[in-house]
Formats: C-alpha cells, structure tokens, sequence
C-alpha cells in the first residue's frame, strides 16, 4: 500500500479518538495543575509546553503542571533526559518533575525596574534563539543568542562560545549540530560539525574540533530573497543520527515554503519539497524513523524522507496530520495557550514514534494571518492618516481632512501630542510634564477628540521618545545622549570635502543644519561638518521613560484611543556613533533590554492599547541592529507594530525586478507577512504607507499614485489589519479611493 494512503488511514483513526478526548477534556470542570501534590503518573504521553511552564496530559486528557514558572518554546529528549527551552533559559530532567537550569556561562541581560523613585534589577539568560541536541551523542548541545553560538559536550553543566561569523548584524535563527566526515574523499573520523543559519547571511557551519576552524558559509542552492543576492531566512536545522554513515540534514526557509536536504560532499543543499504559494512559512522540522514532518500556517505536514519520491522534485507528496491542529485547539479551550508539544512513543496510536514540535502558533488559529486573538487593542482593521497637528488648529483646517477620511473610506487619525522637537502639542495637566518638555502651540485636543470621536473616528496619540531636544538641553544635558569625545551633548554629523569657495561666498547662509568649517589636509580644500537636526535623550534613563509614561497615560485619560510611540530606538545616524555614551546604562544592559525595560515600565504605568513605529528593514529581517528594534521581542510587550517599509528608504534595486513598477506592491505584501511570522504572531501588523515624494531614483521615475495603491493593496492581499498613510506636510492627494 502506498505510504500516504496509510497515513491518511491511520490519522483519521487518531483524529476520531482525539474528538472523543476533546469531549472528555471539556466535561472536565477544572484541570489540575498542582507540581507538587497527589500521585503523577510516570507516563504523561503528550507534554505542553505554555508561557506558565510546562505541562503534562495523560492518556483520559488530564493536565497537571510539570514545571511552573517561564515559557516553554521547545521540548526536546536526549537519550535518557529532557530538555526545555524557554524565557528562563535552558532546563534539564530525568523524570519531568525535578528540573535543573543548565544556563552556565551563557550571556544575560538585565531589566532595569523603576518604582517610586527607585530602581532596581531583573538579571535573566539572553533570548536564547534555538537550542538542539546532537543526535549521535545526546550529551552534545548547541545553543545559539542573537550574536553567538555556544557548545556543550556535558548537557548544558558547561558551554564554549563558538563566536559568530563576521556578520555586520546580528540575527541567529537556528542551530544545529552533527558528526561529518571531513572531506568527501575522507568518510572515517567524522568531526562534530555546528550550523547556524542567519536572518540575511544564510547558512554557515564550524569544526570546533579542529585548530583554526572559522565559520564558513554553506548556503548554495538555497534560494534567495530577490534581487539581494543573500538566501532568504532558514527557519529550522534539523539533523538524523548517521548510525554508522553520513546523517542526513534537512533545512526549511521561513518565508517561502521550502525544504532541502544538505549534500555534504557537494557543500550544496537540494530542494525536497515546495508547494505552489508565493509566501508561507515551513518550520519546526522533526524526523522520525522514515518521514519527516514540518508546520506550516494551519497545518502539520509530513512526507517519507527515504523514499522515491524524496528526490529534488517537485511536486513532493505530502500529507497533512490534522491530530495535532485538534490536539492544540482542544488545550487552548482549556485556557493554556500551547508554545510547544512533545508526544512520547505510542503517545497518540499504537506503535506512534516520538515527535517534538515547536512554534505552535502555526497552527493556532487566531494567530495566523487573519485570526482575531490580536483584536485586544481595537487597532485592528483601523486605515488612518498621519495628521500634522497645525491642520488640527480649528474647524476650517481640519475640515478638508475629515471630508478626506470620509471619502476613502479611512477611520483613524495619528497626531503629534510630542513631536520630533520635543515639543508638546497640548496642555498639560498632570504636574511636571510641562517642566521635561515646552507647550508649543497646542491643539485644544478635548474638542480635537469630541470631533473624531462624533465622527466614529479611532484617535491614536503619536509621542516620538529619544529623539528629544526639548529635554536633551535640560539641566545642563543630564538626560542627553553624550558625546564621550568632546563631553557635551552628542550630535551626529558627517563630514563633506570640497574646495575652499571664493572669496565673500557663504554656501551655508540658507542651510536648515548647524554646519563648521574645518581645516583640510590639502591645500585649496576644506572639511564642511553637517549635524543632522536630531537631539537624542538616553534610552537607559527610566527617568525620560517616566517622563514618557505620564504623558501617555494623560493623554489616554483625556480621550486617545491609542498611544503610539515613535523613535523608539538608539540614534542611527553620523560619523561619529562611536562617540556617543550612554550615562544612564547600568551594568548588564544593552539596546534589546533598554527597549523591553523602557516598554515594561510604561505596561505597568499605562492602561491602553500601545503601537510603536520601527524602521521597515526591523520588520523584514530578523534583526534589531543599530537600533534595539528587534520586533521577536517587543511583540510581547506591545499591541500594534507600525513599518515603516518605505521604497524611497530601501536600496533603490531592492525587489526591483521586472515589472520594476510592482516594486511598491512586493515590498508591502512581503514585508506585511514577514513581520507578522517574526512576530509570532502576537501583534497586529499596521504599517505606514509612503504617501510622500522622496528624490531618490525610483521615486522620480514611478512615484504618483499608482506608486500609493499598490503598497495599499500589498498590505491588504497580505491579510495585513490596517495601515497609515504618511505624508510629513498634510498632502494626501495621491491616496486611493476604495474599490
């Protein structure tokens, strides 16, 4: 009988019994989730594995908690102990009721708190972005940080950092390790060997038994994300034990559906499976005996991996596992939200083998492209403007915009309450907001909000945080970010040379920018220094996030429906990066944790659906280089995320290719899905849509407003909830009407 016809065969059995467990389970009038109490039985053949901790469900579907305390992502078993990943790092087990951390000298960062004019400090593990045991020798581990790899030959009781390849940013997705032979001609002795695949860089892989292994990349046959010449992002590495020859390694890609199976000797990978969609997720790769199975958005699917029809063909049969969807919804019902599940030998049918998956928010149903779990905020489905606050001053300013609004079809409105100077653009109440910032011609926003809000219009407060020069020159720059070099208040600039001009001339007597002349090297040339008009207060200073928090919470009390925050993120720009000190870090600190500390404190002081704006490039890579916006992270602590995907701000060739018109529709429809896959899920996905004029060389051959629609209809074939047109001065004229 053909292998697919058995398998269908035998999950329709186990689907039938799970809807008979799914009855059971929800007769249950509690579940049970003492650690400590009462009998539990040694065989708990399905593990769950949930923010709260990790769960056990016995075969009449009760659940009791194993392991209280931290997340659950990842549950693995290496020979004759277990082995979970979470938020607390990495823990070990014998019998799945005595738990050991097995976190070592692995890196931590530290959350600052800030209550009541005191601080004090939270010290956890790094995000650890994937751990994996080897499968020959189950004492091996591998685990890998943003940054950094790391090694351990002892289950996890030591690690050896294996560094990083010479990448320009950080990124690790996955990770894993196997025994190779060296070289095609040489099968004896295989070498433990480690892989890491990188958000933009693709695959690389090191020796560490061998002096001077360095990482070495490996990513050819993957394919690439358009016109870049990088792979697109590998989701998973998984390895099967060689007993006795070469083990095979299979590797999926995030965005586009495709597996491939590693040919060591040729140092290439081979394209097993795809499907016919143009975007989609394939991770969370497990290997059993002769098959392989994988999550994608909905569905578990598997194919046998040894047989004919594993060659690189397409297309690959395949079979969907609709047990384990079943399975993950009749837990959520019972309130656990399932990050991860391990189903033991015979765990589900006679004779099931074990299998262990991760990233179950595949196939959560509220959580894929569409689902409603996001809707807590009431952003969802919200398409607004950025409204600058002079157009807001009176009835006959405004008006134009509200007839806009009701002609397109829109519903919100972004506004200014502090702007890209620091100003603050309303009147404050709560005592000492006034004293951080300066009232600079403000809205009457109680009447500004009574106008939207008799129009049905959703309102969301726009603050922009460190970008501050109001409170960046406050008592004498205590709150700036300092330039270490010439200790005063840092600015960035760059530096432009050219020849000395003729005498009487000032090329500068109109510039917008503080500029200085300075000297040349040679002579007839001078040096012209242009600051960029930005003033930046320090990230670590909980109290700017005070200050940030106070304003938020008055202006959700007076009436805004959202509070979206801006400039969230490190300073970016200027030739002398180098030379900006951040007083206010303490130790253990770095970018990720002054964004999730900063985040933390405002949750707690603030009641209301918060949006935060991130550069598009933070969006579409795993990546929060230079900024601190690393979207994994601060999907947890925020409702709506808003890219900015901007095609004048990519490089001007990036998804360019032919029709190069499509460029703004590819950039928005891609974008729009790998956020929210990066995401999790756990956020509503809104970005900004370029309504504006950039010089840069697309723009002055396609931008009008077919340039305008095609990023509106990328976000909706996306599944994308919402957007905001920006345009800096008010002009909207190039938005489309609705269809």
């Amino acid at each position: 009988m053909h292998a697919g016809q058995s398998k269908r065969s035998r999950s329709t059995t186990v689907f039938k019994t799970l809807l008979l467990l799914s009855t059971i389970l929800s007769s249950i009038p509690g579940v049970a989730q003492e650690a400590d109490g009462g009998s539990i039985p040694a065989d708990w053949p399905i593990l769950i594995g949930t923010e709260q901790g990790l769960y056990g469900m016995n075969r009449i579907g009760v659940i009791k908690a194993l392991r209280q305390g931290g997340s659950v992502r990842k549950i693995l078993r290496g020979g004759d102990y277990w082995a979970l990943l979470g938020d607390q790092g990495i823990a070990v087990s014998r019998d799945l009721l005595h738990w050991e951390d097995r976190n070592g000298n692995l890196p931590v960062k530290t959350i600052k708190l800030y209550e009541d004019g005191e601080k004090s400090f939270i010290t956890q593990v790094q995000e650890i972005k994937d751990l994996e045991i080897n499968p020959d020798k189950p004492e091996v581990l591998v685990c890998a940080v943003k940054d950094r790899v790391f090694l351990s030959r002892d289950a996890g009781l030591s690690w050896e950092s294996l560094g990083f390849p010479p990448f320009r940013t950080n990124g690790i997705k996955a990770v894993a390790s196997a025994y190779l032979p060296p070289s095609a001609r040489q099968a004896a002795d295989p070498q433990l060997t480690v892989f890491l695949s990188h958000s933009t860089y693709g695959v690389y892989y090191i020796t560490p038994g061998v002096r001077g292994a360095a990482w070495t990349e490996l990513s050819a046959g993957l394919e690439q994300l358009e016109t870049t010449g990088n792979p697109d992002e590998i989701s998973d590495i998984a390895a099967v034990s060689g007993a006795g020859k070469e083990p095979d390694i299979y590797v999926s890609q995030t965005f586009r559906r495709r597996i491939y199976r590693l040919s060591w000797a040729e140092k290439r990978f081979k394209l097993l499976w795809s499907d016919s969609a143009n975007f989609g997720a394939a991770d969370s790769l497990d290997i059993g005996a002769e098959t392989l199975r994988f999550l994608r958005e909905g569905e578990l699917l598997e194919f046998n991996r040894n047989g004919e029809n594993a060659e690189p063909k397409l297309p690959l049969a395949a079979w969907p596992r609709p047990e384990i969807p079943e399975l993950i919804q009749t837990i959520k019902r019972q309130g656990f939200l399932p990050l991860s599940l391990a189903v033991r030998e015979d765990g589900l049918y006679p004779g099931s083998e074990f299998m262990s998956l991760c990233e179950l928010w595949l196939l959560d149903e509220d959580r894929v492209p569409g689902g409603q779990s996001a809707d807590m905020a009431g952003g969802r489905g919200r398409r607004g403007i950025y409204l600058p606050v002079n157009r807001a001053m009176d009835d006959q300013s405004l008006k134009p915009y509200l007839d806009l609004i009701e002609e397109r079809s829109l519903d919100m409105v972004v506004i200014d309450m502090k702007d890209d100077y620091g100003r603050l653009r309303f009147t404050p109440h709560t005592p000492g907001i006034a004293e951080k910032g300066r009232v600079f011609r403000p809205v009457d926003i109680d009447g500004f909000l009574r106008t939207l809000k008799e129009r049905g219009i959703y309102a969301a407060a726009r603050i922009v945080v460190f970008k501050d020069p109001e409170l960046a020159r406050k008592e004498g720059g205590r709150y700036a970010v300092w330039d270490g070099r010439n200790n005063k208040p840092w600015t960035g600039y760059y530096d432009t040379r050219r020849k000395k001009p003729e005498a009487g001339q000032n090329p500068e007597a109109n510039s917008p920018y503080v500029t200085e002349i300075l000297p040349s090297d040679e002579p007839g040339y001078e040096v012209l220094r242009t600051y960029y008009d930005e003033r930046w207060v320090d990230p670590y200073s909980e109290v700017v996030w005070e200050y940030t928090a106070a304003l938020a919470r008055e202006l959700h009390e007076r009436g805004f429906d959202e509070i979206q925050f801006d400039y969230i993120r490190f300073p970016t720009d200027g030739q002398n990066l180098a030379d900006a000190r951040y007083r206010w870090q303490d130790r253990g600190m770095d970018m990720e944790s002054a964004m999730l500390s900063f985040l933390r404190h405002v949750r707690s002081r603030l009641d209301a659906p918060i949006s935060i704006d991130i550069y598009g490039a933070n969006g579409w890579y795993r990546t929060g280089a230079r900024t601190g916006q690393e979207v994994e992270l601060l999907a947890r602590y925020v409702d709506v995320i808003c890219p900015m995907y901007y095609p004048s701000h990519f490089e001007q060739d990036f998804l360019a290719q032919t029709p190069a018109e499509l460029r703004p529709y590819r950039i928005y429809y891609m974008g729009t899905q790998r956020t929210h896959l990066i995401g999790r899920g756990q956020v509503i996905v809104r970005p900004y849509v370029q309504a504006f004029y950039l010089n840069v060389s697309y723009d002055r051959r396609y931008y009008n407003a077919d340039y305008v629609r095609r990023q509106v209809e990328g976000v909706r074939d996306a599944g994308g909830p919402g957007f905001t047109f920006w345009n800096n001065s008010g002009r909207y004229d190039d938005i489309p009407y609705p269809k």
